[in-house]
């Protein structure tokens, strides 16, 4: 019994010749007639055979090309026709899926185009399209996603000409959710309207944007917004930097106070704790700024706080604040008033933006490797092949 039909990947054909010369043809046939498949009966005649030609899987350097024996059925019970139908080869397709699905993991991988046109006897323009169809295939398949529980939201720059777009991504299975292009509740509100299961979501993590926070109000009724914590440090040490400029501006310039002024009290080594100490003291309030800094941040790393810890917590946050409001950063006190409540949420959840962060990276190198994209829907689809679903490519 021969095993070339389970070699070749398509089980049912049995071959009757291979010629090899600048290319491998395979010449095969069915190995047996099936039932109707309008009617499930079994008996059927052979009324026409045509040939059906179509590029295979590589086997080394050269192209594989079947020649396929295709019977045309008559049903002798309905009455109807049909053509014979193989496994892993689509009715008026002239590639295997395994072939187009080849095609699609190479250049997927980086090979170009016209690469794989040379090596795969095929238009740069196929490849393209067969490209694409797959990434259609992979993103119908994640069409019916209900809305994460945690959402983290960001925006991204994408061009020159369209803007910027927003990131929206499941922080719990750490998924692309979805990319809408622009930033504001203008260009976002047909997009968030239609949005099914948006009462689903039940944490959103975002930076200290004012836009985003009146999107989720809005259109997140059930969730509570959570301030990430890179960003919320990120500006207490900014404010700080910036009233340090007022006191001593050269000493602002010297890139060595710098690393030390931002870096947190506990990761410095003693002898820069000195160094550092001897320089503040020539500069009284600016020491007592970068007391209140420190403190500050020491509440702003907890996580993972049960309620009561957290409630225990606030009163020392809240003089924390009032403190600074009466300092020269008296705008970093207005901010974190306004925003306390995310801020407070940060004790209660582990999740921050840093998986967002990490998938806009990846976004982009990959318009870095497209030399930057004029279409965003193309765009988007790219994005949530890539880093919304995965594992689903080879069940194509």
């Amino acid at each position: 019994m021969s095993h070339a039909g389970n070699i070749l990947g398509l089980p049912e054909l049995e071959v009757e010749r291979v010629d090899r010369n600048d290319s491998i043809e395979v010449y095969a046939r069915p190995k047996r007639r099936p039932s109707c498949i309008h009617c499930q009966h079994p008996k059927v005649r052979i009324k026409a055979t045509h040939e059906r030609t179509l590029k295979h899987t590589r086997q080394g350097n050269q192209v594989m090309t079947l020649h396929l024996k295709t019977p045309k059925y008559h049903c002798l019970q309905c009455g109807r026709y049909f053509r014979h139908r193989f496994q892993g080869v689509r009715p008026r397709y002239r590639s295997s899926d395994a072939f187009r699905l080849e095609v699609f993991e190479a250049h997927d991988g980086g090979v170009t185009q016209r690469k794989l046109a040379r090596t795969h006897d095929m238009s740069p323009a196929t490849v393209e399209r067969w490209y694409q169809g797959q990434c259609r295939l992979r993103l119908s398949e994640m069409s019916n996603r209900p809305c994460p529980r945690v959402l983290g939201i960001d925006e991204h720059f994408f061009s020159r000409k369209r803007g910027y777009a927003t990131t929206m991504v499941d922080l719990k299975n750490h998924k692309v959710f979805d990319v809408v292009l622009g930033r504001s509740e203008l260009s976002l509100r047909r997009y968030l309207k239609a949005l099914p299961g948006k009462e689903n979501v039940q944490v959103v993590v975002m930076d200290l944007s004012e836009t985003y926070r009146s999107i989720v109000r809005r259109y997140f009724p059930n969730a509570t917004i959570v301030a990430d914590r890179f960003h919320v440090i990120r500006l207490v040490n900014q404010h700080l930097l910036k009233a340090w400029q007022n006191y001593d501006p050269e000493g602002r310039k010297h890139r060595g106070l710098i690393s030390l002024m931002r870096r947190h009290e506990w990761r410095l080594a003693d002898e820069q704790k000195e160094n550092l100490a001897r320089y503040l003291d020539d500069y009284p309030v600016l020491k007592a700024l970068y007391r209140a800094k420190q403190q500050l941040n020491r509440l702003l790393l907890l996580k993972s706080l049960n309620r009561k810890k957290a409630k225990q917590l606030l009163p020392q946050l809240l003089s924390l604040i009032e403190d600074l409001a009466a300092s020269p950063l008296h705008r970093l006190a207005r901010t974190l008033k306004s925003w306390l409540e995310p801020i407070v949420g940060m004790w209660r959840f582990t999740k921050t933006n840093g998986i967002t962060e990490g998938f806009h990276n990846k976004m982009e190198m990959m318009s870095r490797r497209a030399y930057g994209f004029r279409n965003f829907e193309n765009y988007r689809l790219r994005v949530l092949t890539h880093c919304g679903w995965d594992g689903i490519i080879n069940r194509v």
